[in-house]
């Protein structure tokens, strides 16, 4: 019997976020799991953009940014049963909604991504998907961030 068949690894592909693909990835292949690695392009992003921002160009950056990060997944997972999914909307919504629609057994996440905000505890995205997940959630923290 396998621990975790299917894992959802979020990530955003920032360096803070990159702690917890390697730990999604590691148990993923000692468990002999399935995993869905996900990117959410946040259309948020597109309400705080100035009129003369074409819409069109950014949502295309977005989208090959996201398309770059999960090939780096693709490459860190090996020969790992693997399956990459960009998704649109508010991330944290959007990975639940993932976990729930394909019976996910374990979500992994990071504490903290793009945003730079630092919680006390955890990122919001992180925070929402604790709150809202029916399956497992591992939080993974990256390295303390260090003030100066």
């Amino acid at each position: 019997m396998t621990l975790f068949k299917k894992i959802l690894i979020a990530t955003d592909g920032s360096e803070n976020n990159q702690t917890a693909v390697e730990t999604g990835i590691e148990i993923a292949q000692a468990c002999g799991s399935n995993v869905y690695v996900v990117y959410v392009i946040d259309m948020r992003t597109f309400e705080s953009l100035p009129a003369d921002v074409g819409m069109r160009d950014t949502y295309l950056l977005l989208q090959n940014e996201a398309n770059t990060v999960l090939d780096r997944v693709r490459k860190l997972g090996g020969d790992l049963a693997l399956e990459t999914k960009i998704l649109e909307g508010r991330p944290a919504t959007e990975i639940v909604e993932f976990a729930a629609e394909n019976s996910i057994d374990l979500i992994v996440i990071g504490t903290q991504g793009k945003t730079g905000i630092k919680r006390l505890l955890l990122g919001s995205v992180a925070e929402t998907v604790i709150r809202s997940a029916t399956s497992k959630v591992l939080v993974v923290k990256n390295n303390p961030i260090t003030e100066t």
